[in-house]
């Protein structure tokens, strides 16, 4: 599966598209939308940044609380630097700005794992209010540790998510962090990171009010599993997400062989691998307790070659 829309919503508001050059844009409040700015991968009839210079130009931005990078030109080859040099020289002019997306593309745009990245902190350090940031692609990506006083919201989407990346969030300081969202994705992709690499964010020290925790679309799903079953991170959580990736009984058995989980409000394992008799297994473990499950399994198959090895997919790859 890739990316086939953008987003609907940003901050709990809803996302509009400011207008091409060549449309009027309607009377919109600035505090009311999340705005989306975009230009084009193919052929722009504007750049980004034209688009942005004109938005700036065009709204009040002094009342905008959430912005949506879409599009810039051939994102499958240029990362993000003059985009993100943009927004944070334009800080000054965002005081109410909240939430921050970069990168909302779909496919006929830019396939997930094409997307080309970047040092995506200086925009947490121009913005020291930001309280919701998100990313998509994970090519070329980057995350050194930082600390900001004011993030409750950190997702981001990857076919493949750096070990680098996972690291750098691990050691970072998110005292207010309420959401960590992260697609780990596949080696193909890109995605390097092992379950060891996850031991800072399990341990919980340094996110103290981390009450959502997704760790999602990964080829390791096992492994990720078997991890979270121990992590002192999960007695705090109300949601735990282990969905989209190749989650098959082994896990499932470590996770449930673990520490209780009948403390969470939801349990995430939509696109999953398991077993009837597993998957009755955590209905009956969970849901007397009146734990919400997730257990579609959508389109997960299985493929068989010849030789009898069998292929199993995370739901977004390429």
């Amino acid at each position: 599966m890739t990316i086939g829309h953008h987003l609907d919503a940003l901050y709990g508001l809803p996302a509009y598209t400011f207008p091409g050059v060549k449309h009027r844009p309607r009377p919109v409040e600035p505090d009311a939308v999340a705005w989306r700015v975009t230009g084009d991968v193919y052929d722009a009839d504007e750049n980004w940044t034209d688009a942005f210079a004109r938005f700036c130009a065009t709204v009040e931005t002094t009342r905008v609380r959430a912005l949506i990078v879409g599009a810039w030109e051939e994102a499958y080859d240029t990362d993000p630097s003059a985009v993100i040099e943009a927004l944070t020289a334009a800080r000054d002019r965002f005081p109410a700005l909240r939430a921050l997306f970069l990168g909302d593309m779909v496919m006929e745009e830019c396939e997930i794992s094409w997307i080309n990245q970047t040092d995506v902190t200086p925009l947490l350090a121009a913005f020291p209010r930001l309280e919701e940031l998100g990313v998509r692609g994970g090519s070329g990506l980057r995350f050194p540790a930082l600390s900001h006083d004011a993030l409750r919201r950190l997702v981001i989407e990857t076919g493949g998510l750096p070990a680098e990346v996972v690291r750098g969030i691990g050691g970072s300081d998110l005292p207010a962090l309420e959401h960590l969202d992260l697609w780990l994705g596949t080696p193909e992709y890109g995605g390097d990171s092992e379950a060891t690499d996850l031991e800072p964010i399990l341990s919980g020290g340094r996110l103290p009010n981390l009450r959502h925790l997704a760790l999602r679309n990964s080829e390791m799903q096992d492994a990720v599993a078997a991890a979270v079953a121990s992590a002192p991170v999960v007695a705090r959580l109300e949601v735990l997400d282990l969905s989209m990736g190749v989650l098959t009984d082994e896990g499932a058995a470590a996770l449930l062989g673990g520490q209780p989980l009948t403390h969470l409000k939801m349990l995430d394992l939509h696109h999953h691998y398991l077993s009837e008799p597993l998957l009755e297994r955590v209905r009956q473990t969970l849901e007397p307790a009146g734990v919400e499950v997730g257990l579609d399994r959508g389109d997960a198959e299985e493929d068989a070659d010849g030789d009898g090895t069998v292929w199993r997919y995370v739901a977004v790859g390429e």
